[in-house]
C-alpha cells in the first residue's frame, strides 16, 4: 500500500506548476521513501530572498488548498537565490492527508520586498491561536475581549515596521491636503498618525498601482496573531515581552509624542512596536467576538467604526496588551497602520 501511494505521488510530481519567472527547472526523484525536489531560485536582486512554499492539489489543479508541511530542506523564509536547491517531502508522513484522485503540486515563491518605498515584511506562519481574554492578560481584559476563542490563520506577510511619514508622502504625493497629516512632523522615521481609515484606503490603492502587489490592511485575528507572536509565541501580555518599557512607547516613557520606528525591542517574530508609539488600524468592522473556532476571519459585516489595535504614545499599559481593543470612525484620523500582504 505503501509503495503504491509512493509511485503514484512521484508519477505527477512532474506535472508541477510554477508561479513566477523566479522559479526554474524543478525536477522530482525518489529516494527511497522520500520524494526529492530540486529547483533553481533565480532573478532576485542583490540582497533580495524568497520565502518557498509546496502546495497540493486534489483535483487537478483547481483549487490549491493543501500546504504540505512534512518537508525540509529549501523550503520556508529567506531563501536566497542559487542553482540546485532541494526541497525534502517525506510522503509516507503525509499520505493521509492526499484522499483526492488527480493530485498535482505546485512550488511557490514569495519574494521579499526590498524596493517599495523601503516597506520590509515579515513572514508569519499560519497556525492556530487563541484570541482574545487568555490568562497572561489577567485582570485588565476587558468585555470586548470576550469570549477567548480559537482562531486558525493562513500564512502572510505583515509589516516589520509601521508605515513612516517618509512612506506616506512618497506613495502620496506633496501637493495634496493628505501630504503631510502627522500632528508629529519632520520625523520621516517616525510613523505617520492622524490617518483615517478611508485615507489608508486611497494609500493602498496608489500603492498597489506603483508596486503591482496587493497591499492590504490586516485582519484584526492577524494583528493579534503577529503581535503574540505566531508559532514562535512565549505567551507574553505585550508584544514582545511582559516588560511594557522594553517594546513600547507608551504615557510613561514618549515624552508625549511618536518616536522612530524600530527603537524599543521587537517581538518573537522580528516586528516592531506592534504595542504602543500610535495605534494601527485593521482591516475589519468594530464587532462582538463569537465563542465559535474561526477560520480567517473577516470580523463583523457591518459596524459603526473600524478597529484599532496595539496602543499609542499616549496610552497607559493596559491599552497596549495584545488583547485589547479599540475601534473608530473610518473617517477620521485617529491613528496609523502596518501592512499586509498574502502569498
Amino acid at each position: 500500500m505503501k509503495t503504491n501511494i509512493l509511485c503514484f505521488v512521484l508519477l505527477l510530481f512532474f506535472w508541477i506548476d510554477l508561479q513566477g519567472q523566479s522559479i526554474q527547472n524543478v525536477k522530482a526523484t525518489q529516494h527511497d521513501k522520500t520524494i526529492v525536489v530540486t529547483y533553481d531560485l533565480v532573478g532576485l536582486k542583490s540582497g533580495q530572498t524568497a520565502t518557498i512554499s509546496l502546495f497540493c492539489s486534489e483535483d487537478g489543479g483547481s483549487n490549491w488548498g493543501s500546504k504540505l508541511h512534512y518537508v525540509t530542506g529549501d523550503i520556508g523564509q529567506n531563501i536566497s537565490a542559487g542553482y540546485g536547491k532541494q526541497i525534502i517531502w517525506q510522503v509516507l508522513e503525509e499520505r493521509e492527508r492526499l484522499t483526492g484522485s488527480n493530485i498535482s503540486f505546485e512550488v511557490r515563491a514569495m519574494l521579499s520586498s526590498l524596493n517599495d518605498f523601503g516597506i520590509e515584511l515579515v513572514y508569519v506562519r499560519g497556525g492556530t491561536f487563541t484570541m482574545g481574554c487568555t490568562s497572561e492578560q489577567g485582570n485588565d481584559c476587558e468585555g470586548d475581549e470576550k469570549p477567548a476563542h480559537q482562531v486558525t490563520l493562513s500564512d502572510f506577510y505583515i509589516g516589520k515596521y509601521e508605515v513612516t511619514q517618509k512612506q506616506w508622502r512618497e506613495i502620496m504625493g506633496t501637493s495634496t491636503p493628505l501630504s503631510d497629516p502627522s500632528y508629529f512632523k519632520n520625523c520621516d522615521d517616525c510613523p505617520v498618525e492622524q490617518v483615517s481609515w478611508n485615507d489608508i484606503q486611497e494609500f493602498i490603492k496608489k500603492l498597489n498601482q506603483k508596486t503591482g502587489k496587493n497591499y492590504r490592511l490586516p485582519t484584526e485575528a492577524e494583528w493579534e496573531y503577529a503581535a503574540r507572536g505566531g508559532t514562535q509565541s512565549k505567551g507574553y501580555k505585550y508584544a514582545g515581552s511582559n516588560n511594557i518599557g522594553e517594546v513600547a512607547w507608551y504615557i510613561d516613557n514618549s515624552s508625549s509624542k511618536t518616536h522612530a520606528i524600530g527603537g524599543k525591542k521587537p517581538n518573537e517574530l522580528g516586528i516592531y512596536d506592534m504595542s504602543g508609539n500610535v495605534w494601527e488600524w485593521c482591516s475589519d468592522w468594530d464587532g462582538s467576538y463569537s465563542a465559535g473556532s474561526q477560520r480567517n476571519p473577516q470580523g463583523s459585516s457591518s459596524g459603526g467604526g473600524r478597529v484599532l489595535r496595539g496602543g499609542g504614545w499616549g496610552d497607559g499599559a493596559r491599552g497596549c496588551r495584545v488583547s485589547d481593543r479599540d475601534g473608530g470612525n473610518p473617517g477620521d484620523g485617529d491613528g496609523g497602520f502596518r501592512l499586509v500582504v498574502s502569498p
